[in-house]
């Protein structure tokens, strides 16, 4: 009984606690977010939460070594950090030009300033498995090699090697080393890639450099430049790996600033990126871009990636030095989750990092992040939202789908819009033949290449247990359309039809003229401008329709093919396009037509234009309704009968300048490139004219709202 008041006491004790404890977990200093299928941000659970901060009161001289004045402890412009087997900490001190040695808690053990070669400016630095450290000494263009005891080894100065160029400069920033003792060092700048050099120093090549970016406006330059004008052009280099670092399988990770994708890449042996393959079920749009944003109006600055860090599950975790953002992803690639804070006020709070400089986990899955302003390493450990999501993640990249689903199921509940926990939930279902739950949730996902596996599956079943059905619908039609013929036949039906008397130039007899059209588009064409075979109602009909089918082709295909209908289509957009467009065709090709001896009228061309439009409404319907039906194993036929489409349309169009204006067939095409450009500065006129109008607007509002105030 004497153990009841303490258990009592315990328990006030947390109930007291417990709205505070709630209140810190809430209220982190920082935001996470992830960004789903179709690019929407969502805001979720922290998936890391501060465990404290190393480098502030912790370097301090132990009882042995009072004589160390504490000062001369404290970190300066730190660029790197590293944790070994032992979780133990080494950090490149860069201002005072040494490396500090840590243990697992982030106390003190030592500092190395190889007194027989003193370190200057170190910014980046290696441990083995033997404990040999590699420092990238910056200040003396080496990389050194130190025995566990910090003992010089060797230094390894500018490799000599005639694959080198002259002009190389040699500025080591940072290394790794593979199990072979191949050392691999980023230098400043350097845009050839990795230097890599053998266990003794000897240059081997460049490793892992990137592509340089070719735009479609270079390839412009390259057709109509000439060799002078070209090579007067400023060189377009490929960008800098900043950093990098290896895996326990030997991935090398590197990391790139001044580009817009493929910043981050996981290069095998022989240098190739591994990144580009995305399992499974890819993704909407396979993950090319790296760094993440937390709001739209920061796309103007592209994140500039300073370190990597992998995980014994192969996850990478990525700083970004602009947005002070850490965003992880998985082996594959496919985001996690993402976080940061206010770099304003992050002096003062626990967890935020105002200067990202380098990134570190250890085995217990935390994540020591150095800032190199604040001279400290802010430790981040898993939630247990985080955990949760890295273990089902593993499970899923394992291929033990259905073990993972407990846990997808849990991390679902606790988060219904969290991408990666229905990508799970979608595996385990396909892996149990639950084909129809597997379908829609790829759907609401977004995972193209999902969902169309498991449609497929529906299909087949479906086929499968209908066959019988409708082989007997086919049957039966088949026999109804002999037996129509014959009664046909029988009571000449067809041509008490055709003798009829039909009305001559009516909207009916003028829409028949558009079948008539596409087996003879240049007589078509001729028949509505000399012929008056059209009409303003039976062109408004056939624009009409036109335009409908366009914006039911943009709304009604299948989400395989055009994943935005997922979000949703807004039809007003298109149609207003659409008509814009057609408009602006109508009179750009009417007034560049009347200057070069056209001989067609508005009308001609107003008719004309809309009965162009034809094979929209003919093909795009039942292509539309055929997408529904079809997988990505039939991309081809889609895409066929899509671009068949076009083709027509544009080969109707050629055919409609040539007939209503009496054009050549080279002529005709002359004139529609006038055309264009012509709706081309119709366009921009128009444009030019509703700004100037909002800015008078705007001033006349202005001015009014002076003279009521005064």
């Amino acid at each position: 009984m004497r153990i009841h008041p303490v258990i009592m006491v315990l328990i006030t004790a947390i109930y007291i606690a417990w709205p505070g404890l709630q209140a810190s977990a809430s209220q982190l200093p920082y935001e996470t977010y992830y960004k789903d299928g179709f690019g929407q941000l969502v805001k979720m659970q922290a998936a890391y939460i501060p465990a404290g901060i190393i480098g502030t009161n912790v370097l301090i001289a132990k009882a042995d070594q009072a004589t160390d004045a504490p000062d001369k402890l404290q970190l300066n412009q730190p660029k790197d950090i590293f944790v070994d087997e032992k979780d133990h900490i080494y950090i490149a001190d860069t201002g005072n030009n040494r490396i500090v040695h840590l243990d697992e808690q982030g106390h003190y053990i030592r500092e190395i300033k190889v007194s027989e070669s003193p370190l200057k400016k170190p910014s980046g630095l290696y441990v083995d498995k033997a404990g040999e450290i590699y420092v990238a000494d910056t200040g003396n263009n080496r990389v050194v090699r130190l025995d566990p005891d910090g003992k010089l080894l060797k230094a390894f100065g500018r490799p000599e090697s005639s694959y080198l160029p002259a002009a190389f400069k040699y500025d080591p920033v940072n290394l790794i080393v593979d199990k072979r003792g191949f050392i691999y060092v980023t230098t400043l700048g350097a845009y050839q890639g990795l230097v890599q050099l053998d266990p003794e120093g000897n240059f081997i090549s460049f490793f892992g450099p990137n592509k340089v970016a070719f735009s479609l406006f270079d390839a412009f330059k390259r057709f109509f430049y000439t060799r002078e004008m070209y090579q007067r052009e400023l060189k377009k280099l490929p960008g800098a790996i900043a950093n990098s670092t290896i895996d326990n399988n030997g991935f090398i990770y590197t990391v790139t600033k001044e580009i817009q994708t493929d910043q981050v890449k996981k290069l095998n042996i022989a240098g190739l990126d591994q990144l580009k393959g995305k399992g499974e079920f890819a993704a909407q749009q396979p993950v090319r871009s790296y760094g993440e944003f937390f709001h739209y109006f920061q796309r103007g600055i592209s994140p500039q990636l300073n370190d990597i860090t992998v995980d014994s599950d192969g996850n990478m975790t990525v700083i970004d030095s602009v947005w002070n953002i850490i965003s992880q992803y998985d082996l594959n690639g496919n985001l996690l989750f993402f976080w940061g804070g206010d770099v304003i006020t992050a002096t003062s709070k626990t967890g935020v990092v105002k200067t990202p400089a380098a990134i570190a986990g250890n085995s217990k899955g935390e994540l020591l992040v150095l800032d190199n302003v604040n001279n400290l390493i802010q430790v981040l450990r898993l939630s247990e939202f985080g955990h949760l999501v890295h273990e089902a993640n593993q499970l899923t990249q394992e291929g033990r789908y259905e073990q993972s689903e407990p846990l997808w199921s849990e991390v679902h509940r606790l988060n219904a819009q969290y991408t990666p926990a229905l990508i799970g939930l979608a595996k385990a279902a396909y892996k149990k033949e639950d084909y129809a739950r597997a379908e829609k949730l790829f759907y609401q996902a977004g995972v193209v290449g999902g969902y169309s596996e498991s449609f497929w599956q529906n299909r087949l079943k479906w086929f499968q247990s209908h066959f019988g059905l409708l082989m007997n619908i086919a049957l039966a039609l088949g026999i109804a359309y002999l037996l129509w013929n014959a009664f046909a036949r029988k009571l000449r039906l067809k041509r008490k039809w055709s003798a009829k008397p039909r009305p001559k130039h009516l909207p009916a007899e003028q829409l028949k003229h558009v079948f008539y059209l596409i087996k003879h588009p240049v007589d078509g064409f001729y028949a509505i401008r000399y012929e008056n075979k059209a009409g303003f109602v039976s062109s408004l009909i056939l624009f009409g329709l036109a335009a409908a089918s366009y914006g039911y082709m943009q709304a009604g295909t299948s989400f395989i093919f055009n994943p935005a209908v997922h979000a949703g289509i807004d039809i007003l957009p298109i149609a207003v396009q659409f008509i814009g467009i057609w408009l602006g065709w109508v009179v750009s090709n009417y007034l560049i037509s009347s200057l070069l001896r056209g001989e067609g009228r508005f009308r001609d061309v107003f008719y004309s234009s809309s009965y162009a439009l034809f094979p929209i409404i003919l093909i795009g319907i039942p292509v539309t309704l055929l997408s529904n039906v079809l997988t990505l194993n039939e991309l081809a036929i889609f895409q066929f009968l899509r671009l068949f489409i076009v083709l027509w349309v544009v080969w109707l169009f050629i055919w409609m300048v040539q007939g209503i204006h009496n054009y050549t067939f080279i002529e005709a095409i002359f004139i529609i490139v006038l055309s264009l450009l012509a709706l081309t500065m119709i366009v921009i006129l128009i444009f030019i004219l509703i700004s100037l109008s909002i800015e008078l607007v705007n001033f006349i509002n202005s001015l009014y709202q002076e003279v009521i105030i005064r």
